[in-house]
């Protein structure tokens, strides 16, 4: 056998381990409930849950917690099914974290001292920003 090809089947096998390695860690959108579900069964694997933060009546996020050193935070985030829970995220904030229209947590449930909380590792936003249209105007040649 050529070292070509035998370069070649090895280059493909490596592909293929990286494709299962991603699959295995793919998630659908859940929410608390089915989180906290997944906790209390002993299945401690990472979830996406999707939701929008919590916000007063005039629309400004509520419920954000910084800590001391300002390199972490806990945030509440209502979910598609309207439960909110507290999130733990033990890094500083994302920059344009306010503004987001929505939010995803990547992440599972945790227990410390009699305490069952939410711990994050990872956050997605959605900014407004990015997705909004934006009204072109052209002039009018003549």
């Amino acid at each position: 056998m050529k070292k070509s090809s035998i370069f070649i089947i090895a280059i493909v096998g490596i592909m293929i381990s990286i494709l299962l390695v991603n699959l295995g860690n793919a998630s659908e959108y859940s929410t608390f409930t089915q989180a906290k579900t997944q906790f209390d069964q002993g299945t401690s694997r990472e979830i996406h849950v999707i939701g929008t933060l919590q916000k007063d009546a005039q629309g400004h996020v509520v419920g954000i917690l910084p800590s001391e050193s300002q390199l972490e935070f806990s945030f509440k985030l209502i979910d598609n099914d309207g439960k909110q829970e507290t999130i733990y995220y033990p890094k500083p904030m994302p920059a344009d974290f306010m503004s987001s229209e929505q939010v995803v947590v990547v992440g599972s449930y945790r227990q410390e001292n009699d305490e069952t909380y939410f711990l994050a590792n990872q956050i997605l936003l959605k900014c407004p920003s990015k997705y909004e249209e934006t009204e072109l105007q052209a002039s009018a040649v003549q």
